[in-house]
């Protein structure tokens, strides 16, 4: 099947990011979220970021005009029958993610592939909740999306080689670079990272040295174009808490174990860039 004309749901900043060089790339993408201002809001983001490509000369407004005329804006799953394709961007929430793809799994046409673009839960058991587990499988784009040119293509145990090559197709037309993983927890990104952000939360909460001091260590030390402070802080840090639970879960082993701090923080609040206050502050 060639796919012209795809689905993300969710319009938060992955899934916006996912519909933005989508469009880019010349297909017609129908952005799906539950509110209606939520996908106003998005839209108007990234005709700001497309403005800016225009001032810098990385676009014209003709080209500009032809993307976001690209995006179809939704509320509704149903939508989901007249799409050749579909990666869901919603919040990291089994249940929640669960309760898409039944939907999905029922609303789309045969033959269609049901794409999640988490960055830790099992393809696997997302997959095991529908009638076509051949047809599931991870698309996990990294953040900002517009930017970055990693996607981890993530499979299922059932997932099928068709549905691997089509994918990494896809991920290419959108102009990304895509690597193939399977599926264990926290697949090969957030596997590696996400224990790093801890062993740096770890070194704050055991006082070695304030944030500072280790995001410098890691800049000059280890040539990280950011610290790993503010890195979680951008990620979030109610989201770098569920993926070291799913890791701690998944792997059972205590080097997985969340830092007591990381906990503090998400249940004060704090959760980074997103609530104004994180290991940084900002205004």
């Amino acid at each position: 099947m060639a796919i012209k004309k795809i689905m993300v749901i969710g319009a938060g900043q992955m899934g916006g990011g996912i519909a933005q060089v989508a469009a880019q790339a010349g297909l017609l993408v129908v952005l799906n979220d539950i509110d209606p201002a939520y996908i106003d809001q998005r839209l108007a983001f990234i005709d700001q970021l497309l403005v800016k490509n225009i001032e810098k000369g990385r676009m014209s407004e003709e080209e500009k005009v032809a993307v976001m005329s690209r995006l179809i804006p939704s509320t509704d799953l149903a939508d989901a029958a007249g799409v050749d394709f579909i990666v869901e961007a919603a919040v990291e929430n089994m249940a929640i993610k669960e309760k898409i793809f039944r939907t999905l799994d029922e609303v789309a046409a045969p033959g269609v592939i049901l794409a999640s673009n988490t960055s830790s839960l099992p393809i696997t058991e997302i997959a095991a909740v529908t009638n076509r587990p051949e047809l599931v499988i991870g698309m996990h784009f990294m953040n900002p999306v517009p930017v970055m040119k990693l996607v981890e293509v993530i499979r299922g145990i059932a997932t099928s080689d068709a549905t691997y090559a089509t994918v990494k197709a896809l991920a290419e037309q959108m102009g990304k670079t895509p690597v193939e993983v399977n599926d264990y927890p926290g697949f090969i990104s957030n596997r590696v990272l996400m224990p790093m952000i801890n062993e740096a939360i770890y070194c704050v909460y055991e006082g070695v040295a304030e944030p500072e001091a280790i995001d410098t260590v890691m800049k000059l030390g280890m040539n990280h174009p950011m610290g790993p402070l503010t890195l979680a802080d951008f990620i979030g840090l109610d989201t770098c808490l569920a993926i070291m639970e799913v890791l701690y879960e998944g792997f059972a082993d205590s080097k997985y174990r969340p830092c007591p701090l990381l906990r503090k923080m998400v249940k004060a609040g704090w959760l980074g860039k997103k609530s104004g206050r994180g290991f940084f502050s900002y205004d």
